[in-house]
């Protein structure tokens, strides 16, 4: 197995059509993220192949369900599952979302927005230190997209989000997308977002695409990354840094070249970066 390390480079989020092609064909590519949800079986075809697909690249574990700012317990059995996976697969990084997605042990196929309180502050901190205690490792979290704003809201998000890594130690996977979406639908400076968190949190970057044809903008997965979401990519790489940067398609899924294009362009940023004199 190659090293558990996550590379400064582009990468490309793993979805079930593309499985077969990359145990085929190898594709150069640094490094291959995953839903950790998908692999929280014991045994089976698809843990399988993730474990080929593991002895020839870094894969990092991303998760949609543990609805870390969910009142409800933290679902230990869930968490034990993705605590067993990643023993199993040795993982350059495993990150979640800052939000909830379930409530009175009902679940909802939704990332949704947490109240940017104090004391939703002080909840989602206990429940990030209580996940990273069972993993033993540090937990990269993320900002998501959001089509409501809570009238309760005291702190603004990037505050908040930056918050979490200063209390908890925790890392920041900062998805540019999920900021410029923000951005348009609530009027948030997404260059005051970029500026408010601390470069040495910033473990990931996440790339994808939105759909602005109706009132908001949906941030869906399911087109290339728009321009303006790579000037704000290149404008977040000159402030931290260059940073491993994914590529994320989730529906719509294109071939595998089309993203291997998205990733080279997310490339050739990091490395116009690494070329700037000192």
């Amino acid at each position: 197995m190659i090293s558990a390390t996550l590379p400064v480079a582009a990468g490309i989020g793993l979805r079930a059509p593309h499985v077969r092609e990359v145990l085929e064909r190898r594709p150069p590519v640094a490094w291959f993220e995953v839903h950790s949800e998908n692999y929280f079986a014991d045994g089976g075809a698809a843990l399988a192949a993730l474990d080929r697909v593991r002895a020839d690249y870094p894969v990092a574990l991303h998760g949609v369900g543990m609805s870390l700012g969910s009142a409800d317990p933290l679902d230990r059995e869930h968490l034990a599952k993705l605590a067993r996976l990643a023993a199993r697969i040795e993982p350059a990084a495993v990150s979640e979302h800052l939000c909830w997605s379930g409530v009175d042990g009902r679940h909802y196929n939704d990332l949704l927005p947490l109240p940017y309180t104090e004391e939703a502050l002080a909840h989602v901190c206990a429940r990030v230190a209580a996940v990273q205690e069972v993993l033993g490792r540090e937990l990269l979290v993320e900002n998501v997209s959001a089509y409501y704003a809570f009238p309760e809201d005291e702190i603004p998000e990037y505050e908040f989000v930056a918050a979490v890594a200063a209390r908890t130690g925790c890392r920041l996977l900062v998805d540019v997308n999920n900021i410029h979406v923000n951005a348009r639908n609530h009027g948030i400076d997404p260059l005051a977002y970029l500026a408010a968190i601390p470069p040495a949190a910033v473990a990931e970057i996440h790339l994808a695409g939105f759909d602005a044809s109706g009132p908001i903008v949906i941030d869906t997965h399911g087109a290339p990354v728009a321009p303006e979401v790579w000037a704000l990519y290149r404008t977040a790489i000159a402030r931290f840094g260059p940073v491993p940067t994914l590529i994320e398609w989730d529906t719509d899924i294109p071939a595998f070249a089309v993203l291997a294009r998205e990733a080279a362009t997310a490339q050739g940023v990091l490395d116009a970066h690494h070329a700037l004199p000192a």
